[in-house]
């Protein structure tokens, strides 16, 4: 997340009255709102038929499934939370995918999370991830598909994770972060039992980065290993001796493939020489680790990814980026020919992200789900059409697309399904008609009672006239003849988008069974609407979202059924920075929420990403614009009460902003309130803290703008 300078300030367009910052003065905010919430409701108690924070957890959460060679099976991580012991636990269950909805039968039962499934190719076994017994790391266990106990596979004292099984069925590749100094297994566990018991806890690093998303980075490197899928022997290494090791920050299953013959693997690795310059390419090596490496993208200077073999072994695919450092630059999808050696872009001019690719079985073509206009759709690349993918699926959001290696001239395939009132749900897709039939049910009984609020996607005039979509979920008992309150919910990235899809950590479903118009609108800088449109706010990250955030006002006071004197706001990360640049700015709303909100844009360099070469300038380069992408340099302006929110563990926006923002606020005689979690990252993830937020939320907002029709 990184901000820029405002330009321009819209006050009062289509008659909407926006009082600098808030609609009184600091001062006589400080002695109206004297007393801020407690955590004592303020809010009337939701009806026991709406969607409550309590009944959210209580719902099954789906992850991404896999399906057999044959097409005929697929099985799904289920996660389920129990509140009273702040814990989850997730369980593999396994469904018919001709089968009818409920018709699945749970695989696997321990007291564990049991994730990542991946089926052998004989179709015999699900090999998966899990930490069971007396393990101290995750390993990787193996249970057959007819039933009986998983076995484990691994057991090395680094860890394991992220299996791929060999086309033989007989070997497992998995990834684990090992010392390259030491040699023997027993080594790596002793290292890790010296460090562990330690009373010296001094971390010491010579180059970037040092941490990613909640932890720190250690001085150890993911490699590739290959095990007996019986467990026999010792792991042998794959790229170990390469000179390349997976990226440091993150991998998982995407991070690598291995080719239909078994004799070859493709993987992803940072070549970054510097720590500041991150680039991603895609090497590929012998699956003996026994040949020099090649790196098929050394020509591109920005990041290529998800490496992905097609079943005929003739191509390879892989996503390619050019733009340096831009996590938000379109990926592209391409094909390295591995007969000739050449290269085709199968996207072309296409205006989206290449993401969550699988191939079809005959090799003719792969698809994607892919983040497009709010949604993410289900599109198709042919192999003899490039530059012209064609959307499969329609409404709705899909995931975790996966599809059967058989034959078949109509593949089976599935994947998750979900909107803003459907859970994750797992569904068979037909790739053909893109028509999509549940398979499971395990939300069905507990949403049965519940009523949810309509949801209507509209567009408004925003900067520069251009259209915005937004998101308006309505109250379940929404009455057009009353007027509402409004909260408008700021998205993060920038460079994300909200689509159609359940929210577990700002559920706006949840929200509206509170009382409350539920608005999130998809400013300037949101992806899944064109690379241009995505780009619009480089360098200036302020002007163009702050401007659409009030023209999405305006259109809603323009509405008969809102009350254009209760309006709040909020949102996390950028959305937090967009709440905190709201502060120092004339907007409408009666109270805030930052949530882990960029608040000092010059500090934020001590964030997991912030030794990373900018795309346009630093900050020592031209420190007095730097100033205004900055939120703190506008604190004079401050009036609104703010509820600020931060975690202990965040190392993508550093807790020091939550705390700055708070203490300015306070020097400043406004209202506020610092809600701090010490066991809480980027997000608010455990189910009591999660409760404890949604309450505090509904107390400040309640505070401001009671809920309700009148």
């Amino acid at each position: 997340m990184s901000t820029t300078p405002i330009r321009r300030t819209v006050i009062g367009i289509l008659g909407l009255s926006i009082a600098a910052s808030g609609a009184l003065p600091a001062q006589a905010q400080a002695q109206s709102d004297s007393n801020p919430p407690s955590t004592a409701s303020v809010a009337a108690p939701s009806s026991p038929d709406r969607l409550t924070v309590e009944a959210m957890w209580g719902l099954a959460r789906l992850g991404d499934p896999a399906i057999s060679p044959d097409g005929r099976q697929a099985v799904v991580p289920v996660t389920r939370y129990d509140v009273k012991e702040n814990k989850g636990q997730t369980d593999l269950w396994l469904f018919p995918v001709a089968g009818g909805p409920g018709a699945g039968r749970q695989l696997t039962a321990d007291q564990s999370a049991d994730t990542r499934p991946t089926w052998s190719p004989d179709g015999r076994s699900i090999a998966f991830v899990s930490k069971r017994g007396d393990d101290q790391q995750t390993q990787i266990y193996v249970i057959a598909v007819d039933g009986g106990e998983a076995r484990r596979v691994t057991n090395v004292p680094t860890g394991a994770d992220a299996p791929k099984w060999f086309p033989d069925s007989k070997r497992l590749a998995f990834v684990t972060p090992i010392w390259l100094d030491l040699v023997r297994w027993e080594d790596q566990a002793q290292r890790l039992k010296e460090r562990d018991e330690s009373k010296m806890r001094a971390k010491v690093w010579t180059r970037a980065p040092i941490a990613y998303w909640d932890h720190f980075i250690d001085d150890r490197e993911p490699h590739l290993f290959s095990i007996a899928a019986d467990g026999s022997g010792e792991p042998l290494a794959i790229t170990r001796q390469s000179g390349f090791s997976l990226s440091r920050r993150e991998y998982s299953p995407s991070s690598y493939d291995i080719s239909p013959d078994g004799l070859e693997v493709a993987f992803v690795t940072d070549i970054d020489p510097v720590g500041n310059m991150p680039n991603h390419d895609v090497i590929v090596l012998e699956a003996c680790g026994c040949k020099p490496p090649r790196n098929l993208t050394a020509d591109n200077p920005g990041d290529d990814g998800e490496p992905l073999y097609s079943p005929d072994g003739r191509w390879l695919a892989f996503t390619q980026q050019r733009i340096p450092t831009f996590y938000a630059d379109r990926a592209r999808l391409l094909l390295f020919d591995r007969q000739g050696g050449g290269r085709r872009d199968l996207s072309g001019d296409w205006d989206r992200s290449a993401a969550g690719l699988s191939w079809r079985p005959d090799s003719k073509a792969l698809y994607g789900t892919i983040d497009d206009a709010a949604t993410n759709r289900v599109w198709r690349f042919d192999l003899a059409a490039p530059g012209r993918p064609k959307a499969v699926t329609g409404p709705a959001s899909f995931s975790g697309l996966a599809i059967a290696r058989s034959a078949a001239a109509r593949p089976a395939a599935v994947a998750i399904r979900q909107t803003f009132s459907e859970p994750p749900t797992l569904v068979r897709l037909d790739l053909g008609s893109g028509a999509a039939n549940a398979l499971s049910t395990f939300n069905d009984t507990a949403l049965a009672g519940i009523r949810q609020g309509k949801v209507d996607s509209v567009t408004y005039p925003g900067a520069g006239g251009a259209a915005i979509q937004m998101w308006v979920v309505y109250p379940p008992d929404f009455d057009p003849a009353k007027k509402y309150p409004v909260f408008m919910l700021l998205h993060g990235g920038p460079h994300n988008t909200i689509q159609d899809a359940m929210q577990w950590r700002w559920n706006a479903q949840v929200f509206a069974s509170w009382g409350y118009v539920v608005t999130w609108h998809n400013f300037h800088g949101s992806s899944g609407f064109g690379q241009a449109f995505t780009d619009s706010i480089n360098p200036d990250r302020i002007s163009k979202p702050y401007e659409d955030t009030i023209a999405a006002a305006q259109w809603l006071t323009a509405q008969p059924w809102v009350d254009a004197e209760r309006l709040v706001a909020g949102g996390g990360s950028y959305g937090g920075f967009l709440a905190a640049t709201l502060l120092g700015r004339p907007h409408p709303f009666k109270a805030l929420i930052a949530h882990a909100a960029v608040y000092n844009s010059f500090t934020q360099i001590g964030a997991d990403y912030g030794a990373e070469k900018d795309r346009f300038f630093e900050f020592w380069d031209k420190p007095e614009e730097f100033a205004q992408y900055s939120p703190h340099s506008r604190a004079g302006h401050f009036a609104t009460p703010t509820l600020v929110i931060h975690g202990q563990l965040d190392q993508r926006v550093p807790v020091n902003h939550g705390i700055e923002l708070f203490n300015t606020l306070q020097k400043r005689g406004v209202p506020a309130k610092l809600v701090y979690f010490p066991d809480e990252n980027h997000w608010v993830l455990k189910p009591q803290n999660s409760i404890f937020w949604y309450q505090t939320v509904r107390d400040w907002i309640g505070h401001y703008a009671p809920p309700g029709g009148r």
